[in-house]
């Protein structure tokens, strides 16, 4: 059975940083694709960035060039390096991981909340 869990949330001020984990246990993270999103309150979830198996990073548009998303097969830990954050960035992040040439995502963390206020 494949569980992510997320870390490293928290209250941090506008132009601020944060770095989030995923630790996946139970399976390989060298198979999977991964991806963060987020969910802001009241709102849908929405992705933020992925990266695939070869360490190729894709953003959204909302937060390239301030997010950074980073892999660590070895330790299985996947990460989510957030500068300059900004009060609409505040939402419950979540992630998740897709197979290897699937066309969904299967396993999802329980996600952890980003506060960011002053």
């Amino acid at each position: 059975q494949v569980e992510l869990v997320e870390s490293g949330g928290g209250l941090v001020q506008p132009g601020g940083s944060l770095r989030l984990s995923c630790e996946v246990s139970g399976g390989a993270l060298s198979s999977y694709w991964v991806g963060w999103f987020r969910q802001p309150p009241g709102k849908e979830r929405e992705s933020l960035a992925t990266i695939t198996v070869r360490n190729s990073p894709y953003y959204v548009d909302s937060v390239k060039g301030r997010f950074f998303i980073s892999r660590e097969d070895v330790k299985n830990m996947v990460f989510l390096q957030m500068n300059s954050l900004k009060v609409e960035d505040t939402a419950v992040y979540y992630c998740a991981l897709m197979k290897r040439g699937g066309d969904s995502w299967i396993y999802w963390g329980q996600g952890t909340q980003v506060a960011v206020s002053s």
